[in-house]
């Protein structure tokens, strides 16, 4: 590409940062404008579940680069601009009728969104979901005033840390779930029931085998009433003073469907990111990119999938030919508990479960083996091993049961033979 040329990234999060980071490093010397549409610079998420939300950390860790960061490089970040349509046959990005922007190759990182609850008190004062700074920051807030009753409808990852930052500041919290235990289709019961175990423990109240079917208000200060109650499908209500929904996000597809790229839970793209139409790529969380391990696309929400196919797109945008062939990482912080978990969660749905260590201790490293093979791997509270683990599952090699669960066999020698 040369200096003449413009890339154009549409998008706020980690994936847009990333992908900018890259595409200088590769060398490409041309214009590059950053359309965000929150009022500040890229940002991740995490710390907005964990650190910042639990309030040992400022605001200031969610950016990976600041201002002098953008400027050194001569990146044009546009914050609180919402890009309102692309047409790809004109490469362009249109802003309004009037602020028309012309771009060689495209980068569509819009990310996801919080899944809306529908039903009745969905509007009432105190309601909240979690997905962007400001969100976090008034949760941060008003868990840290603490007595509170705070009821988080969803038991996956988001629901769960939320609940521990909430917890940690003194708040009577209860967790409310459909599974039989948390987490139960992310990582089974075994492993699920060791997070219902943290939780209880830590005087968490979890109601799970439940559902939500509306919110009772009463009047507030203000114009609008504040949540008083979620309503259970069996009709019993739980007082609230503040609720969280944690019941999953979706894509923000509009952009690319509404320009006529193929869209199938998410943007769909070949391994090198690219969509249906020329010289335009998506990553991060809206893209649906081709797994050759599966066979088939998927689409990945967690931070690692937003740092390492930033990093890979922004080459790809800068011209070179690249293929993503990273697998799932996540990590989680609650309580005294910090784990990460590599792999497959669809493979590990039908694998046999092997643990080395003590799960009851909540130390230990779990493995999904599938065929003879790992398939996801999950390392809680024993630090400096994930990096084997992911080398065994990608491997792909035959591991012998008994020497995966024995902790005296150095994980090193589990993947083909290597040591």
């Amino acid at each position: 590409m040369t200096s003449r040329e413009r890339v154009v990234v549409v998008g706020g999060g980690l994936t847009a940062a990333r992908a900018v980071e890259a595409l200088r490093e590769s060398g490409f010397d041309g214009e590059v404008v950053v359309f965000g549409e929150e009022p500040r610079l890229p940002y991740e998420r995490p710390p907005l579940s964990k650190a910042y939300l639990q309030g040992t950390d400022a605001a200031s860790v969610v950016y990976p680069h600041d201002t002098a960061w953008y400027r050194e490089h001569r990146i044009d970040v546009r914050s609180g601009i919402r890009v309102r349509s692309i047409d790809p046959a004109a490469h362009t990005v249109s802003i309004s009728d009037a602020d028309v922007v012309g771009y060689d190759r495209l980068l569509l990182a819009t990310g996801a969104s919080p899944r809306a609850f529908a039903e009745q008190g969905a509007s009432l004062r105190e309601v909240h979901t979690l997905r962007r700074l400001p969100d976090s920051a008034r949760l941060r807030t008003a868990f840290r005033e603490g007595r509170k009753r705070v009821v988080v409808v969803g038991a996956g990852w988001i629901g769960l840390e939320a609940a521990a930052a909430a917890r940690g500041f003194g708040n009577d919290v209860t967790v409310l779930g459909r599974g039989d235990v948390p987490l139960e289709s992310a990582i089974g019961p075994e492993l699920g029931g060791m997070f219902a175990d943290l939780h209880e423990a830590n005087g968490v109240h979890l109601r799970m085998g439940t559902g939500v079917s509306g919110l009772q208000g009463g009047r507030g200060s203000g114009t609008r009433e504040q949540v008083t109650g979620v309503v259970l499908d069996s009709g019993e209500v739980v007082e609230a003073d503040l609720v969280l929904f944690g019941i999953g996000a979706t894509p923000n597809v509009d952009l690319a469907a509404s320009a006529g790229l193929h869209v199938d839970d998410g943007v769909v793209t070949d391994e090198g990111f690219r969509t249906s139409a020329a010289d335009v790529f998506a990553a991060g969380d809206v893209a649906s990119t081709w797994n050759a391990r599966l066979g088939h696309h998927l689409r990945v929400e967690h931070w690692a999938n937003a740092e390492h196919s930033g990093r890979v797109v922004g080459r790809a945008l800068a011209g070179e030919s690249v293929r993503y062939d990273e697998s799932p990482y996540f990590y989680t912080d609650q309580f005294d508990l910090g784990m990460e978990y590599s792999g497959y969660g669809e493979l590990a749905a039908s694998a046999r479960l092997v643990v080395r260590g003590d799960l009851a201790a909540r130390e230990c490293i779990a493995f999904w083996v599938l065929d003879g093979r790992v398939v996801a791997g999950m390392n809680v509270n024993i630090w400096d091993v994930n990096e084997e683990v992911q080398r065994i599952i990608r491997s792909e090699s035959v591991v012998d049961e008994a020497a995966l669960a024995d902790p005296a066999v150095p994980l090193g020698t589990l993947a083909g033979g290597a040591t």
